[in-house]
C-alpha cells in the first residue's frame, strides 16, 4: 500500500495518526477517562499508563499503516488540535478476497452527546471505502452499550449476528452484537 499518512478534517474534527509528539495527550486521555472507558475496553497490559509504552504504539501504529494492516486514528478538535478528544481504529485490514477492516473506537467521557463519534466516524468510513477501496467495514458492540448500536445504525450498519462470549472486555467474555457497512462503489484492481 503506498498511501500518504492520512488527516481527515471534517467541521470541527481532525482525525490524524499519532506522533511521538501526541503520548502526553494520549495518557491524558488515558487517565482522564480510565473509569469511564474500562467497562468497554479490554484490560489494559502492564504498562499501559506509561510514555514507553505509547512510545511504542505510535511507533506501531505508524508501521502497521505503511504495511496496509491498519489506520489508527486519533481525533482532536479543530479549535484545540493538541488534545486528545478520541480514537478511531481501523484494524485487521484484510485484502485479496476480503476488502475488508474491523473499526473500533472510543470518545472521552466529558465530549459525549455532541455528534462528534458520528462526525468522525462518517469522515472514516469515505476514506476506507474511496481512499483504501475496501468493501466491508465490520463494528460490534455490546448489547448494553444501546449508543453503540444507534450510532452505528444511523451510519448504516446492519446487523448480521450475534456472537456469544466473543471478547474479553475488562477481564469477562461479552457477547456482542455483530455489524457491517458495505461498499456500494466499490472498485476491482483491474478496473
Amino acid at each position: 500500500m503506498n498511501l500518504d499518512l492520512p488527516v481527515l478534517q471534517t467541521p470541527r474534527l481532525i482525525l490524524r495518526l499519532f506522533f511521538h509528539q501526541d503520548v502526553p495527550s494520549i495518557l491524558d486521555y488515558y487517565l482522564q477517562n480510565k473509569d469511564f472507558l474500562t467497562h468497554v475496553e479490554p484490560t489494559r497490559p502492564p504498562g499501559f499508563y506509561t510514555q514507553e509504552f505509547w512510545q511504542e504504539q505510535v511507533q506501531k501504529g505508524v508501521l502497521e499503516f505503511e504495511w496496509g494492516e491498519s489506520v489508527k486514528l486519533g481525533l482532536f478538535k479543530q479549535a484545540d488540535p493538541e488534545i486528545l478528544i478520541g480514537k478511531v481504529n481501523l484494524t485487521q485490514i484484510c485484502w485479496g478476497a476480503s476488502y475488508s477492516c474491523a473499526l473500533g473506537y472510543s470518545l472521552a467521557e466529558r465530549e459525549q452527546g455532541r455528534g462528534y463519534m458520528t462526525e468522525a466516524l462518517t469522515a472514516a468510513i469515505r476514506y476506507s471505502f474511496e481512499d483504501l477501496n475496501l468493501h466491508r467495514i465490520m463494528a460490534s458492540y455490546m448489547p448494553r452499550n444501546e449508543r453503540s448500536g444507534l450510532l452505528l445504525k444511523r451510519l448504516g450498519f446492519v446487523v448480521e449476528g450475534y456472537a456469544r462470549n466473543y471478547l474479553m472486555i475488562n477481564g469477562q467474555w461479552e457477547d456482542h452484537i455483530l455489524t457491517s457497512l458495505l461498499n456500494s462503489n466499490w472498485r476491482s484492481n483491474s478496473d
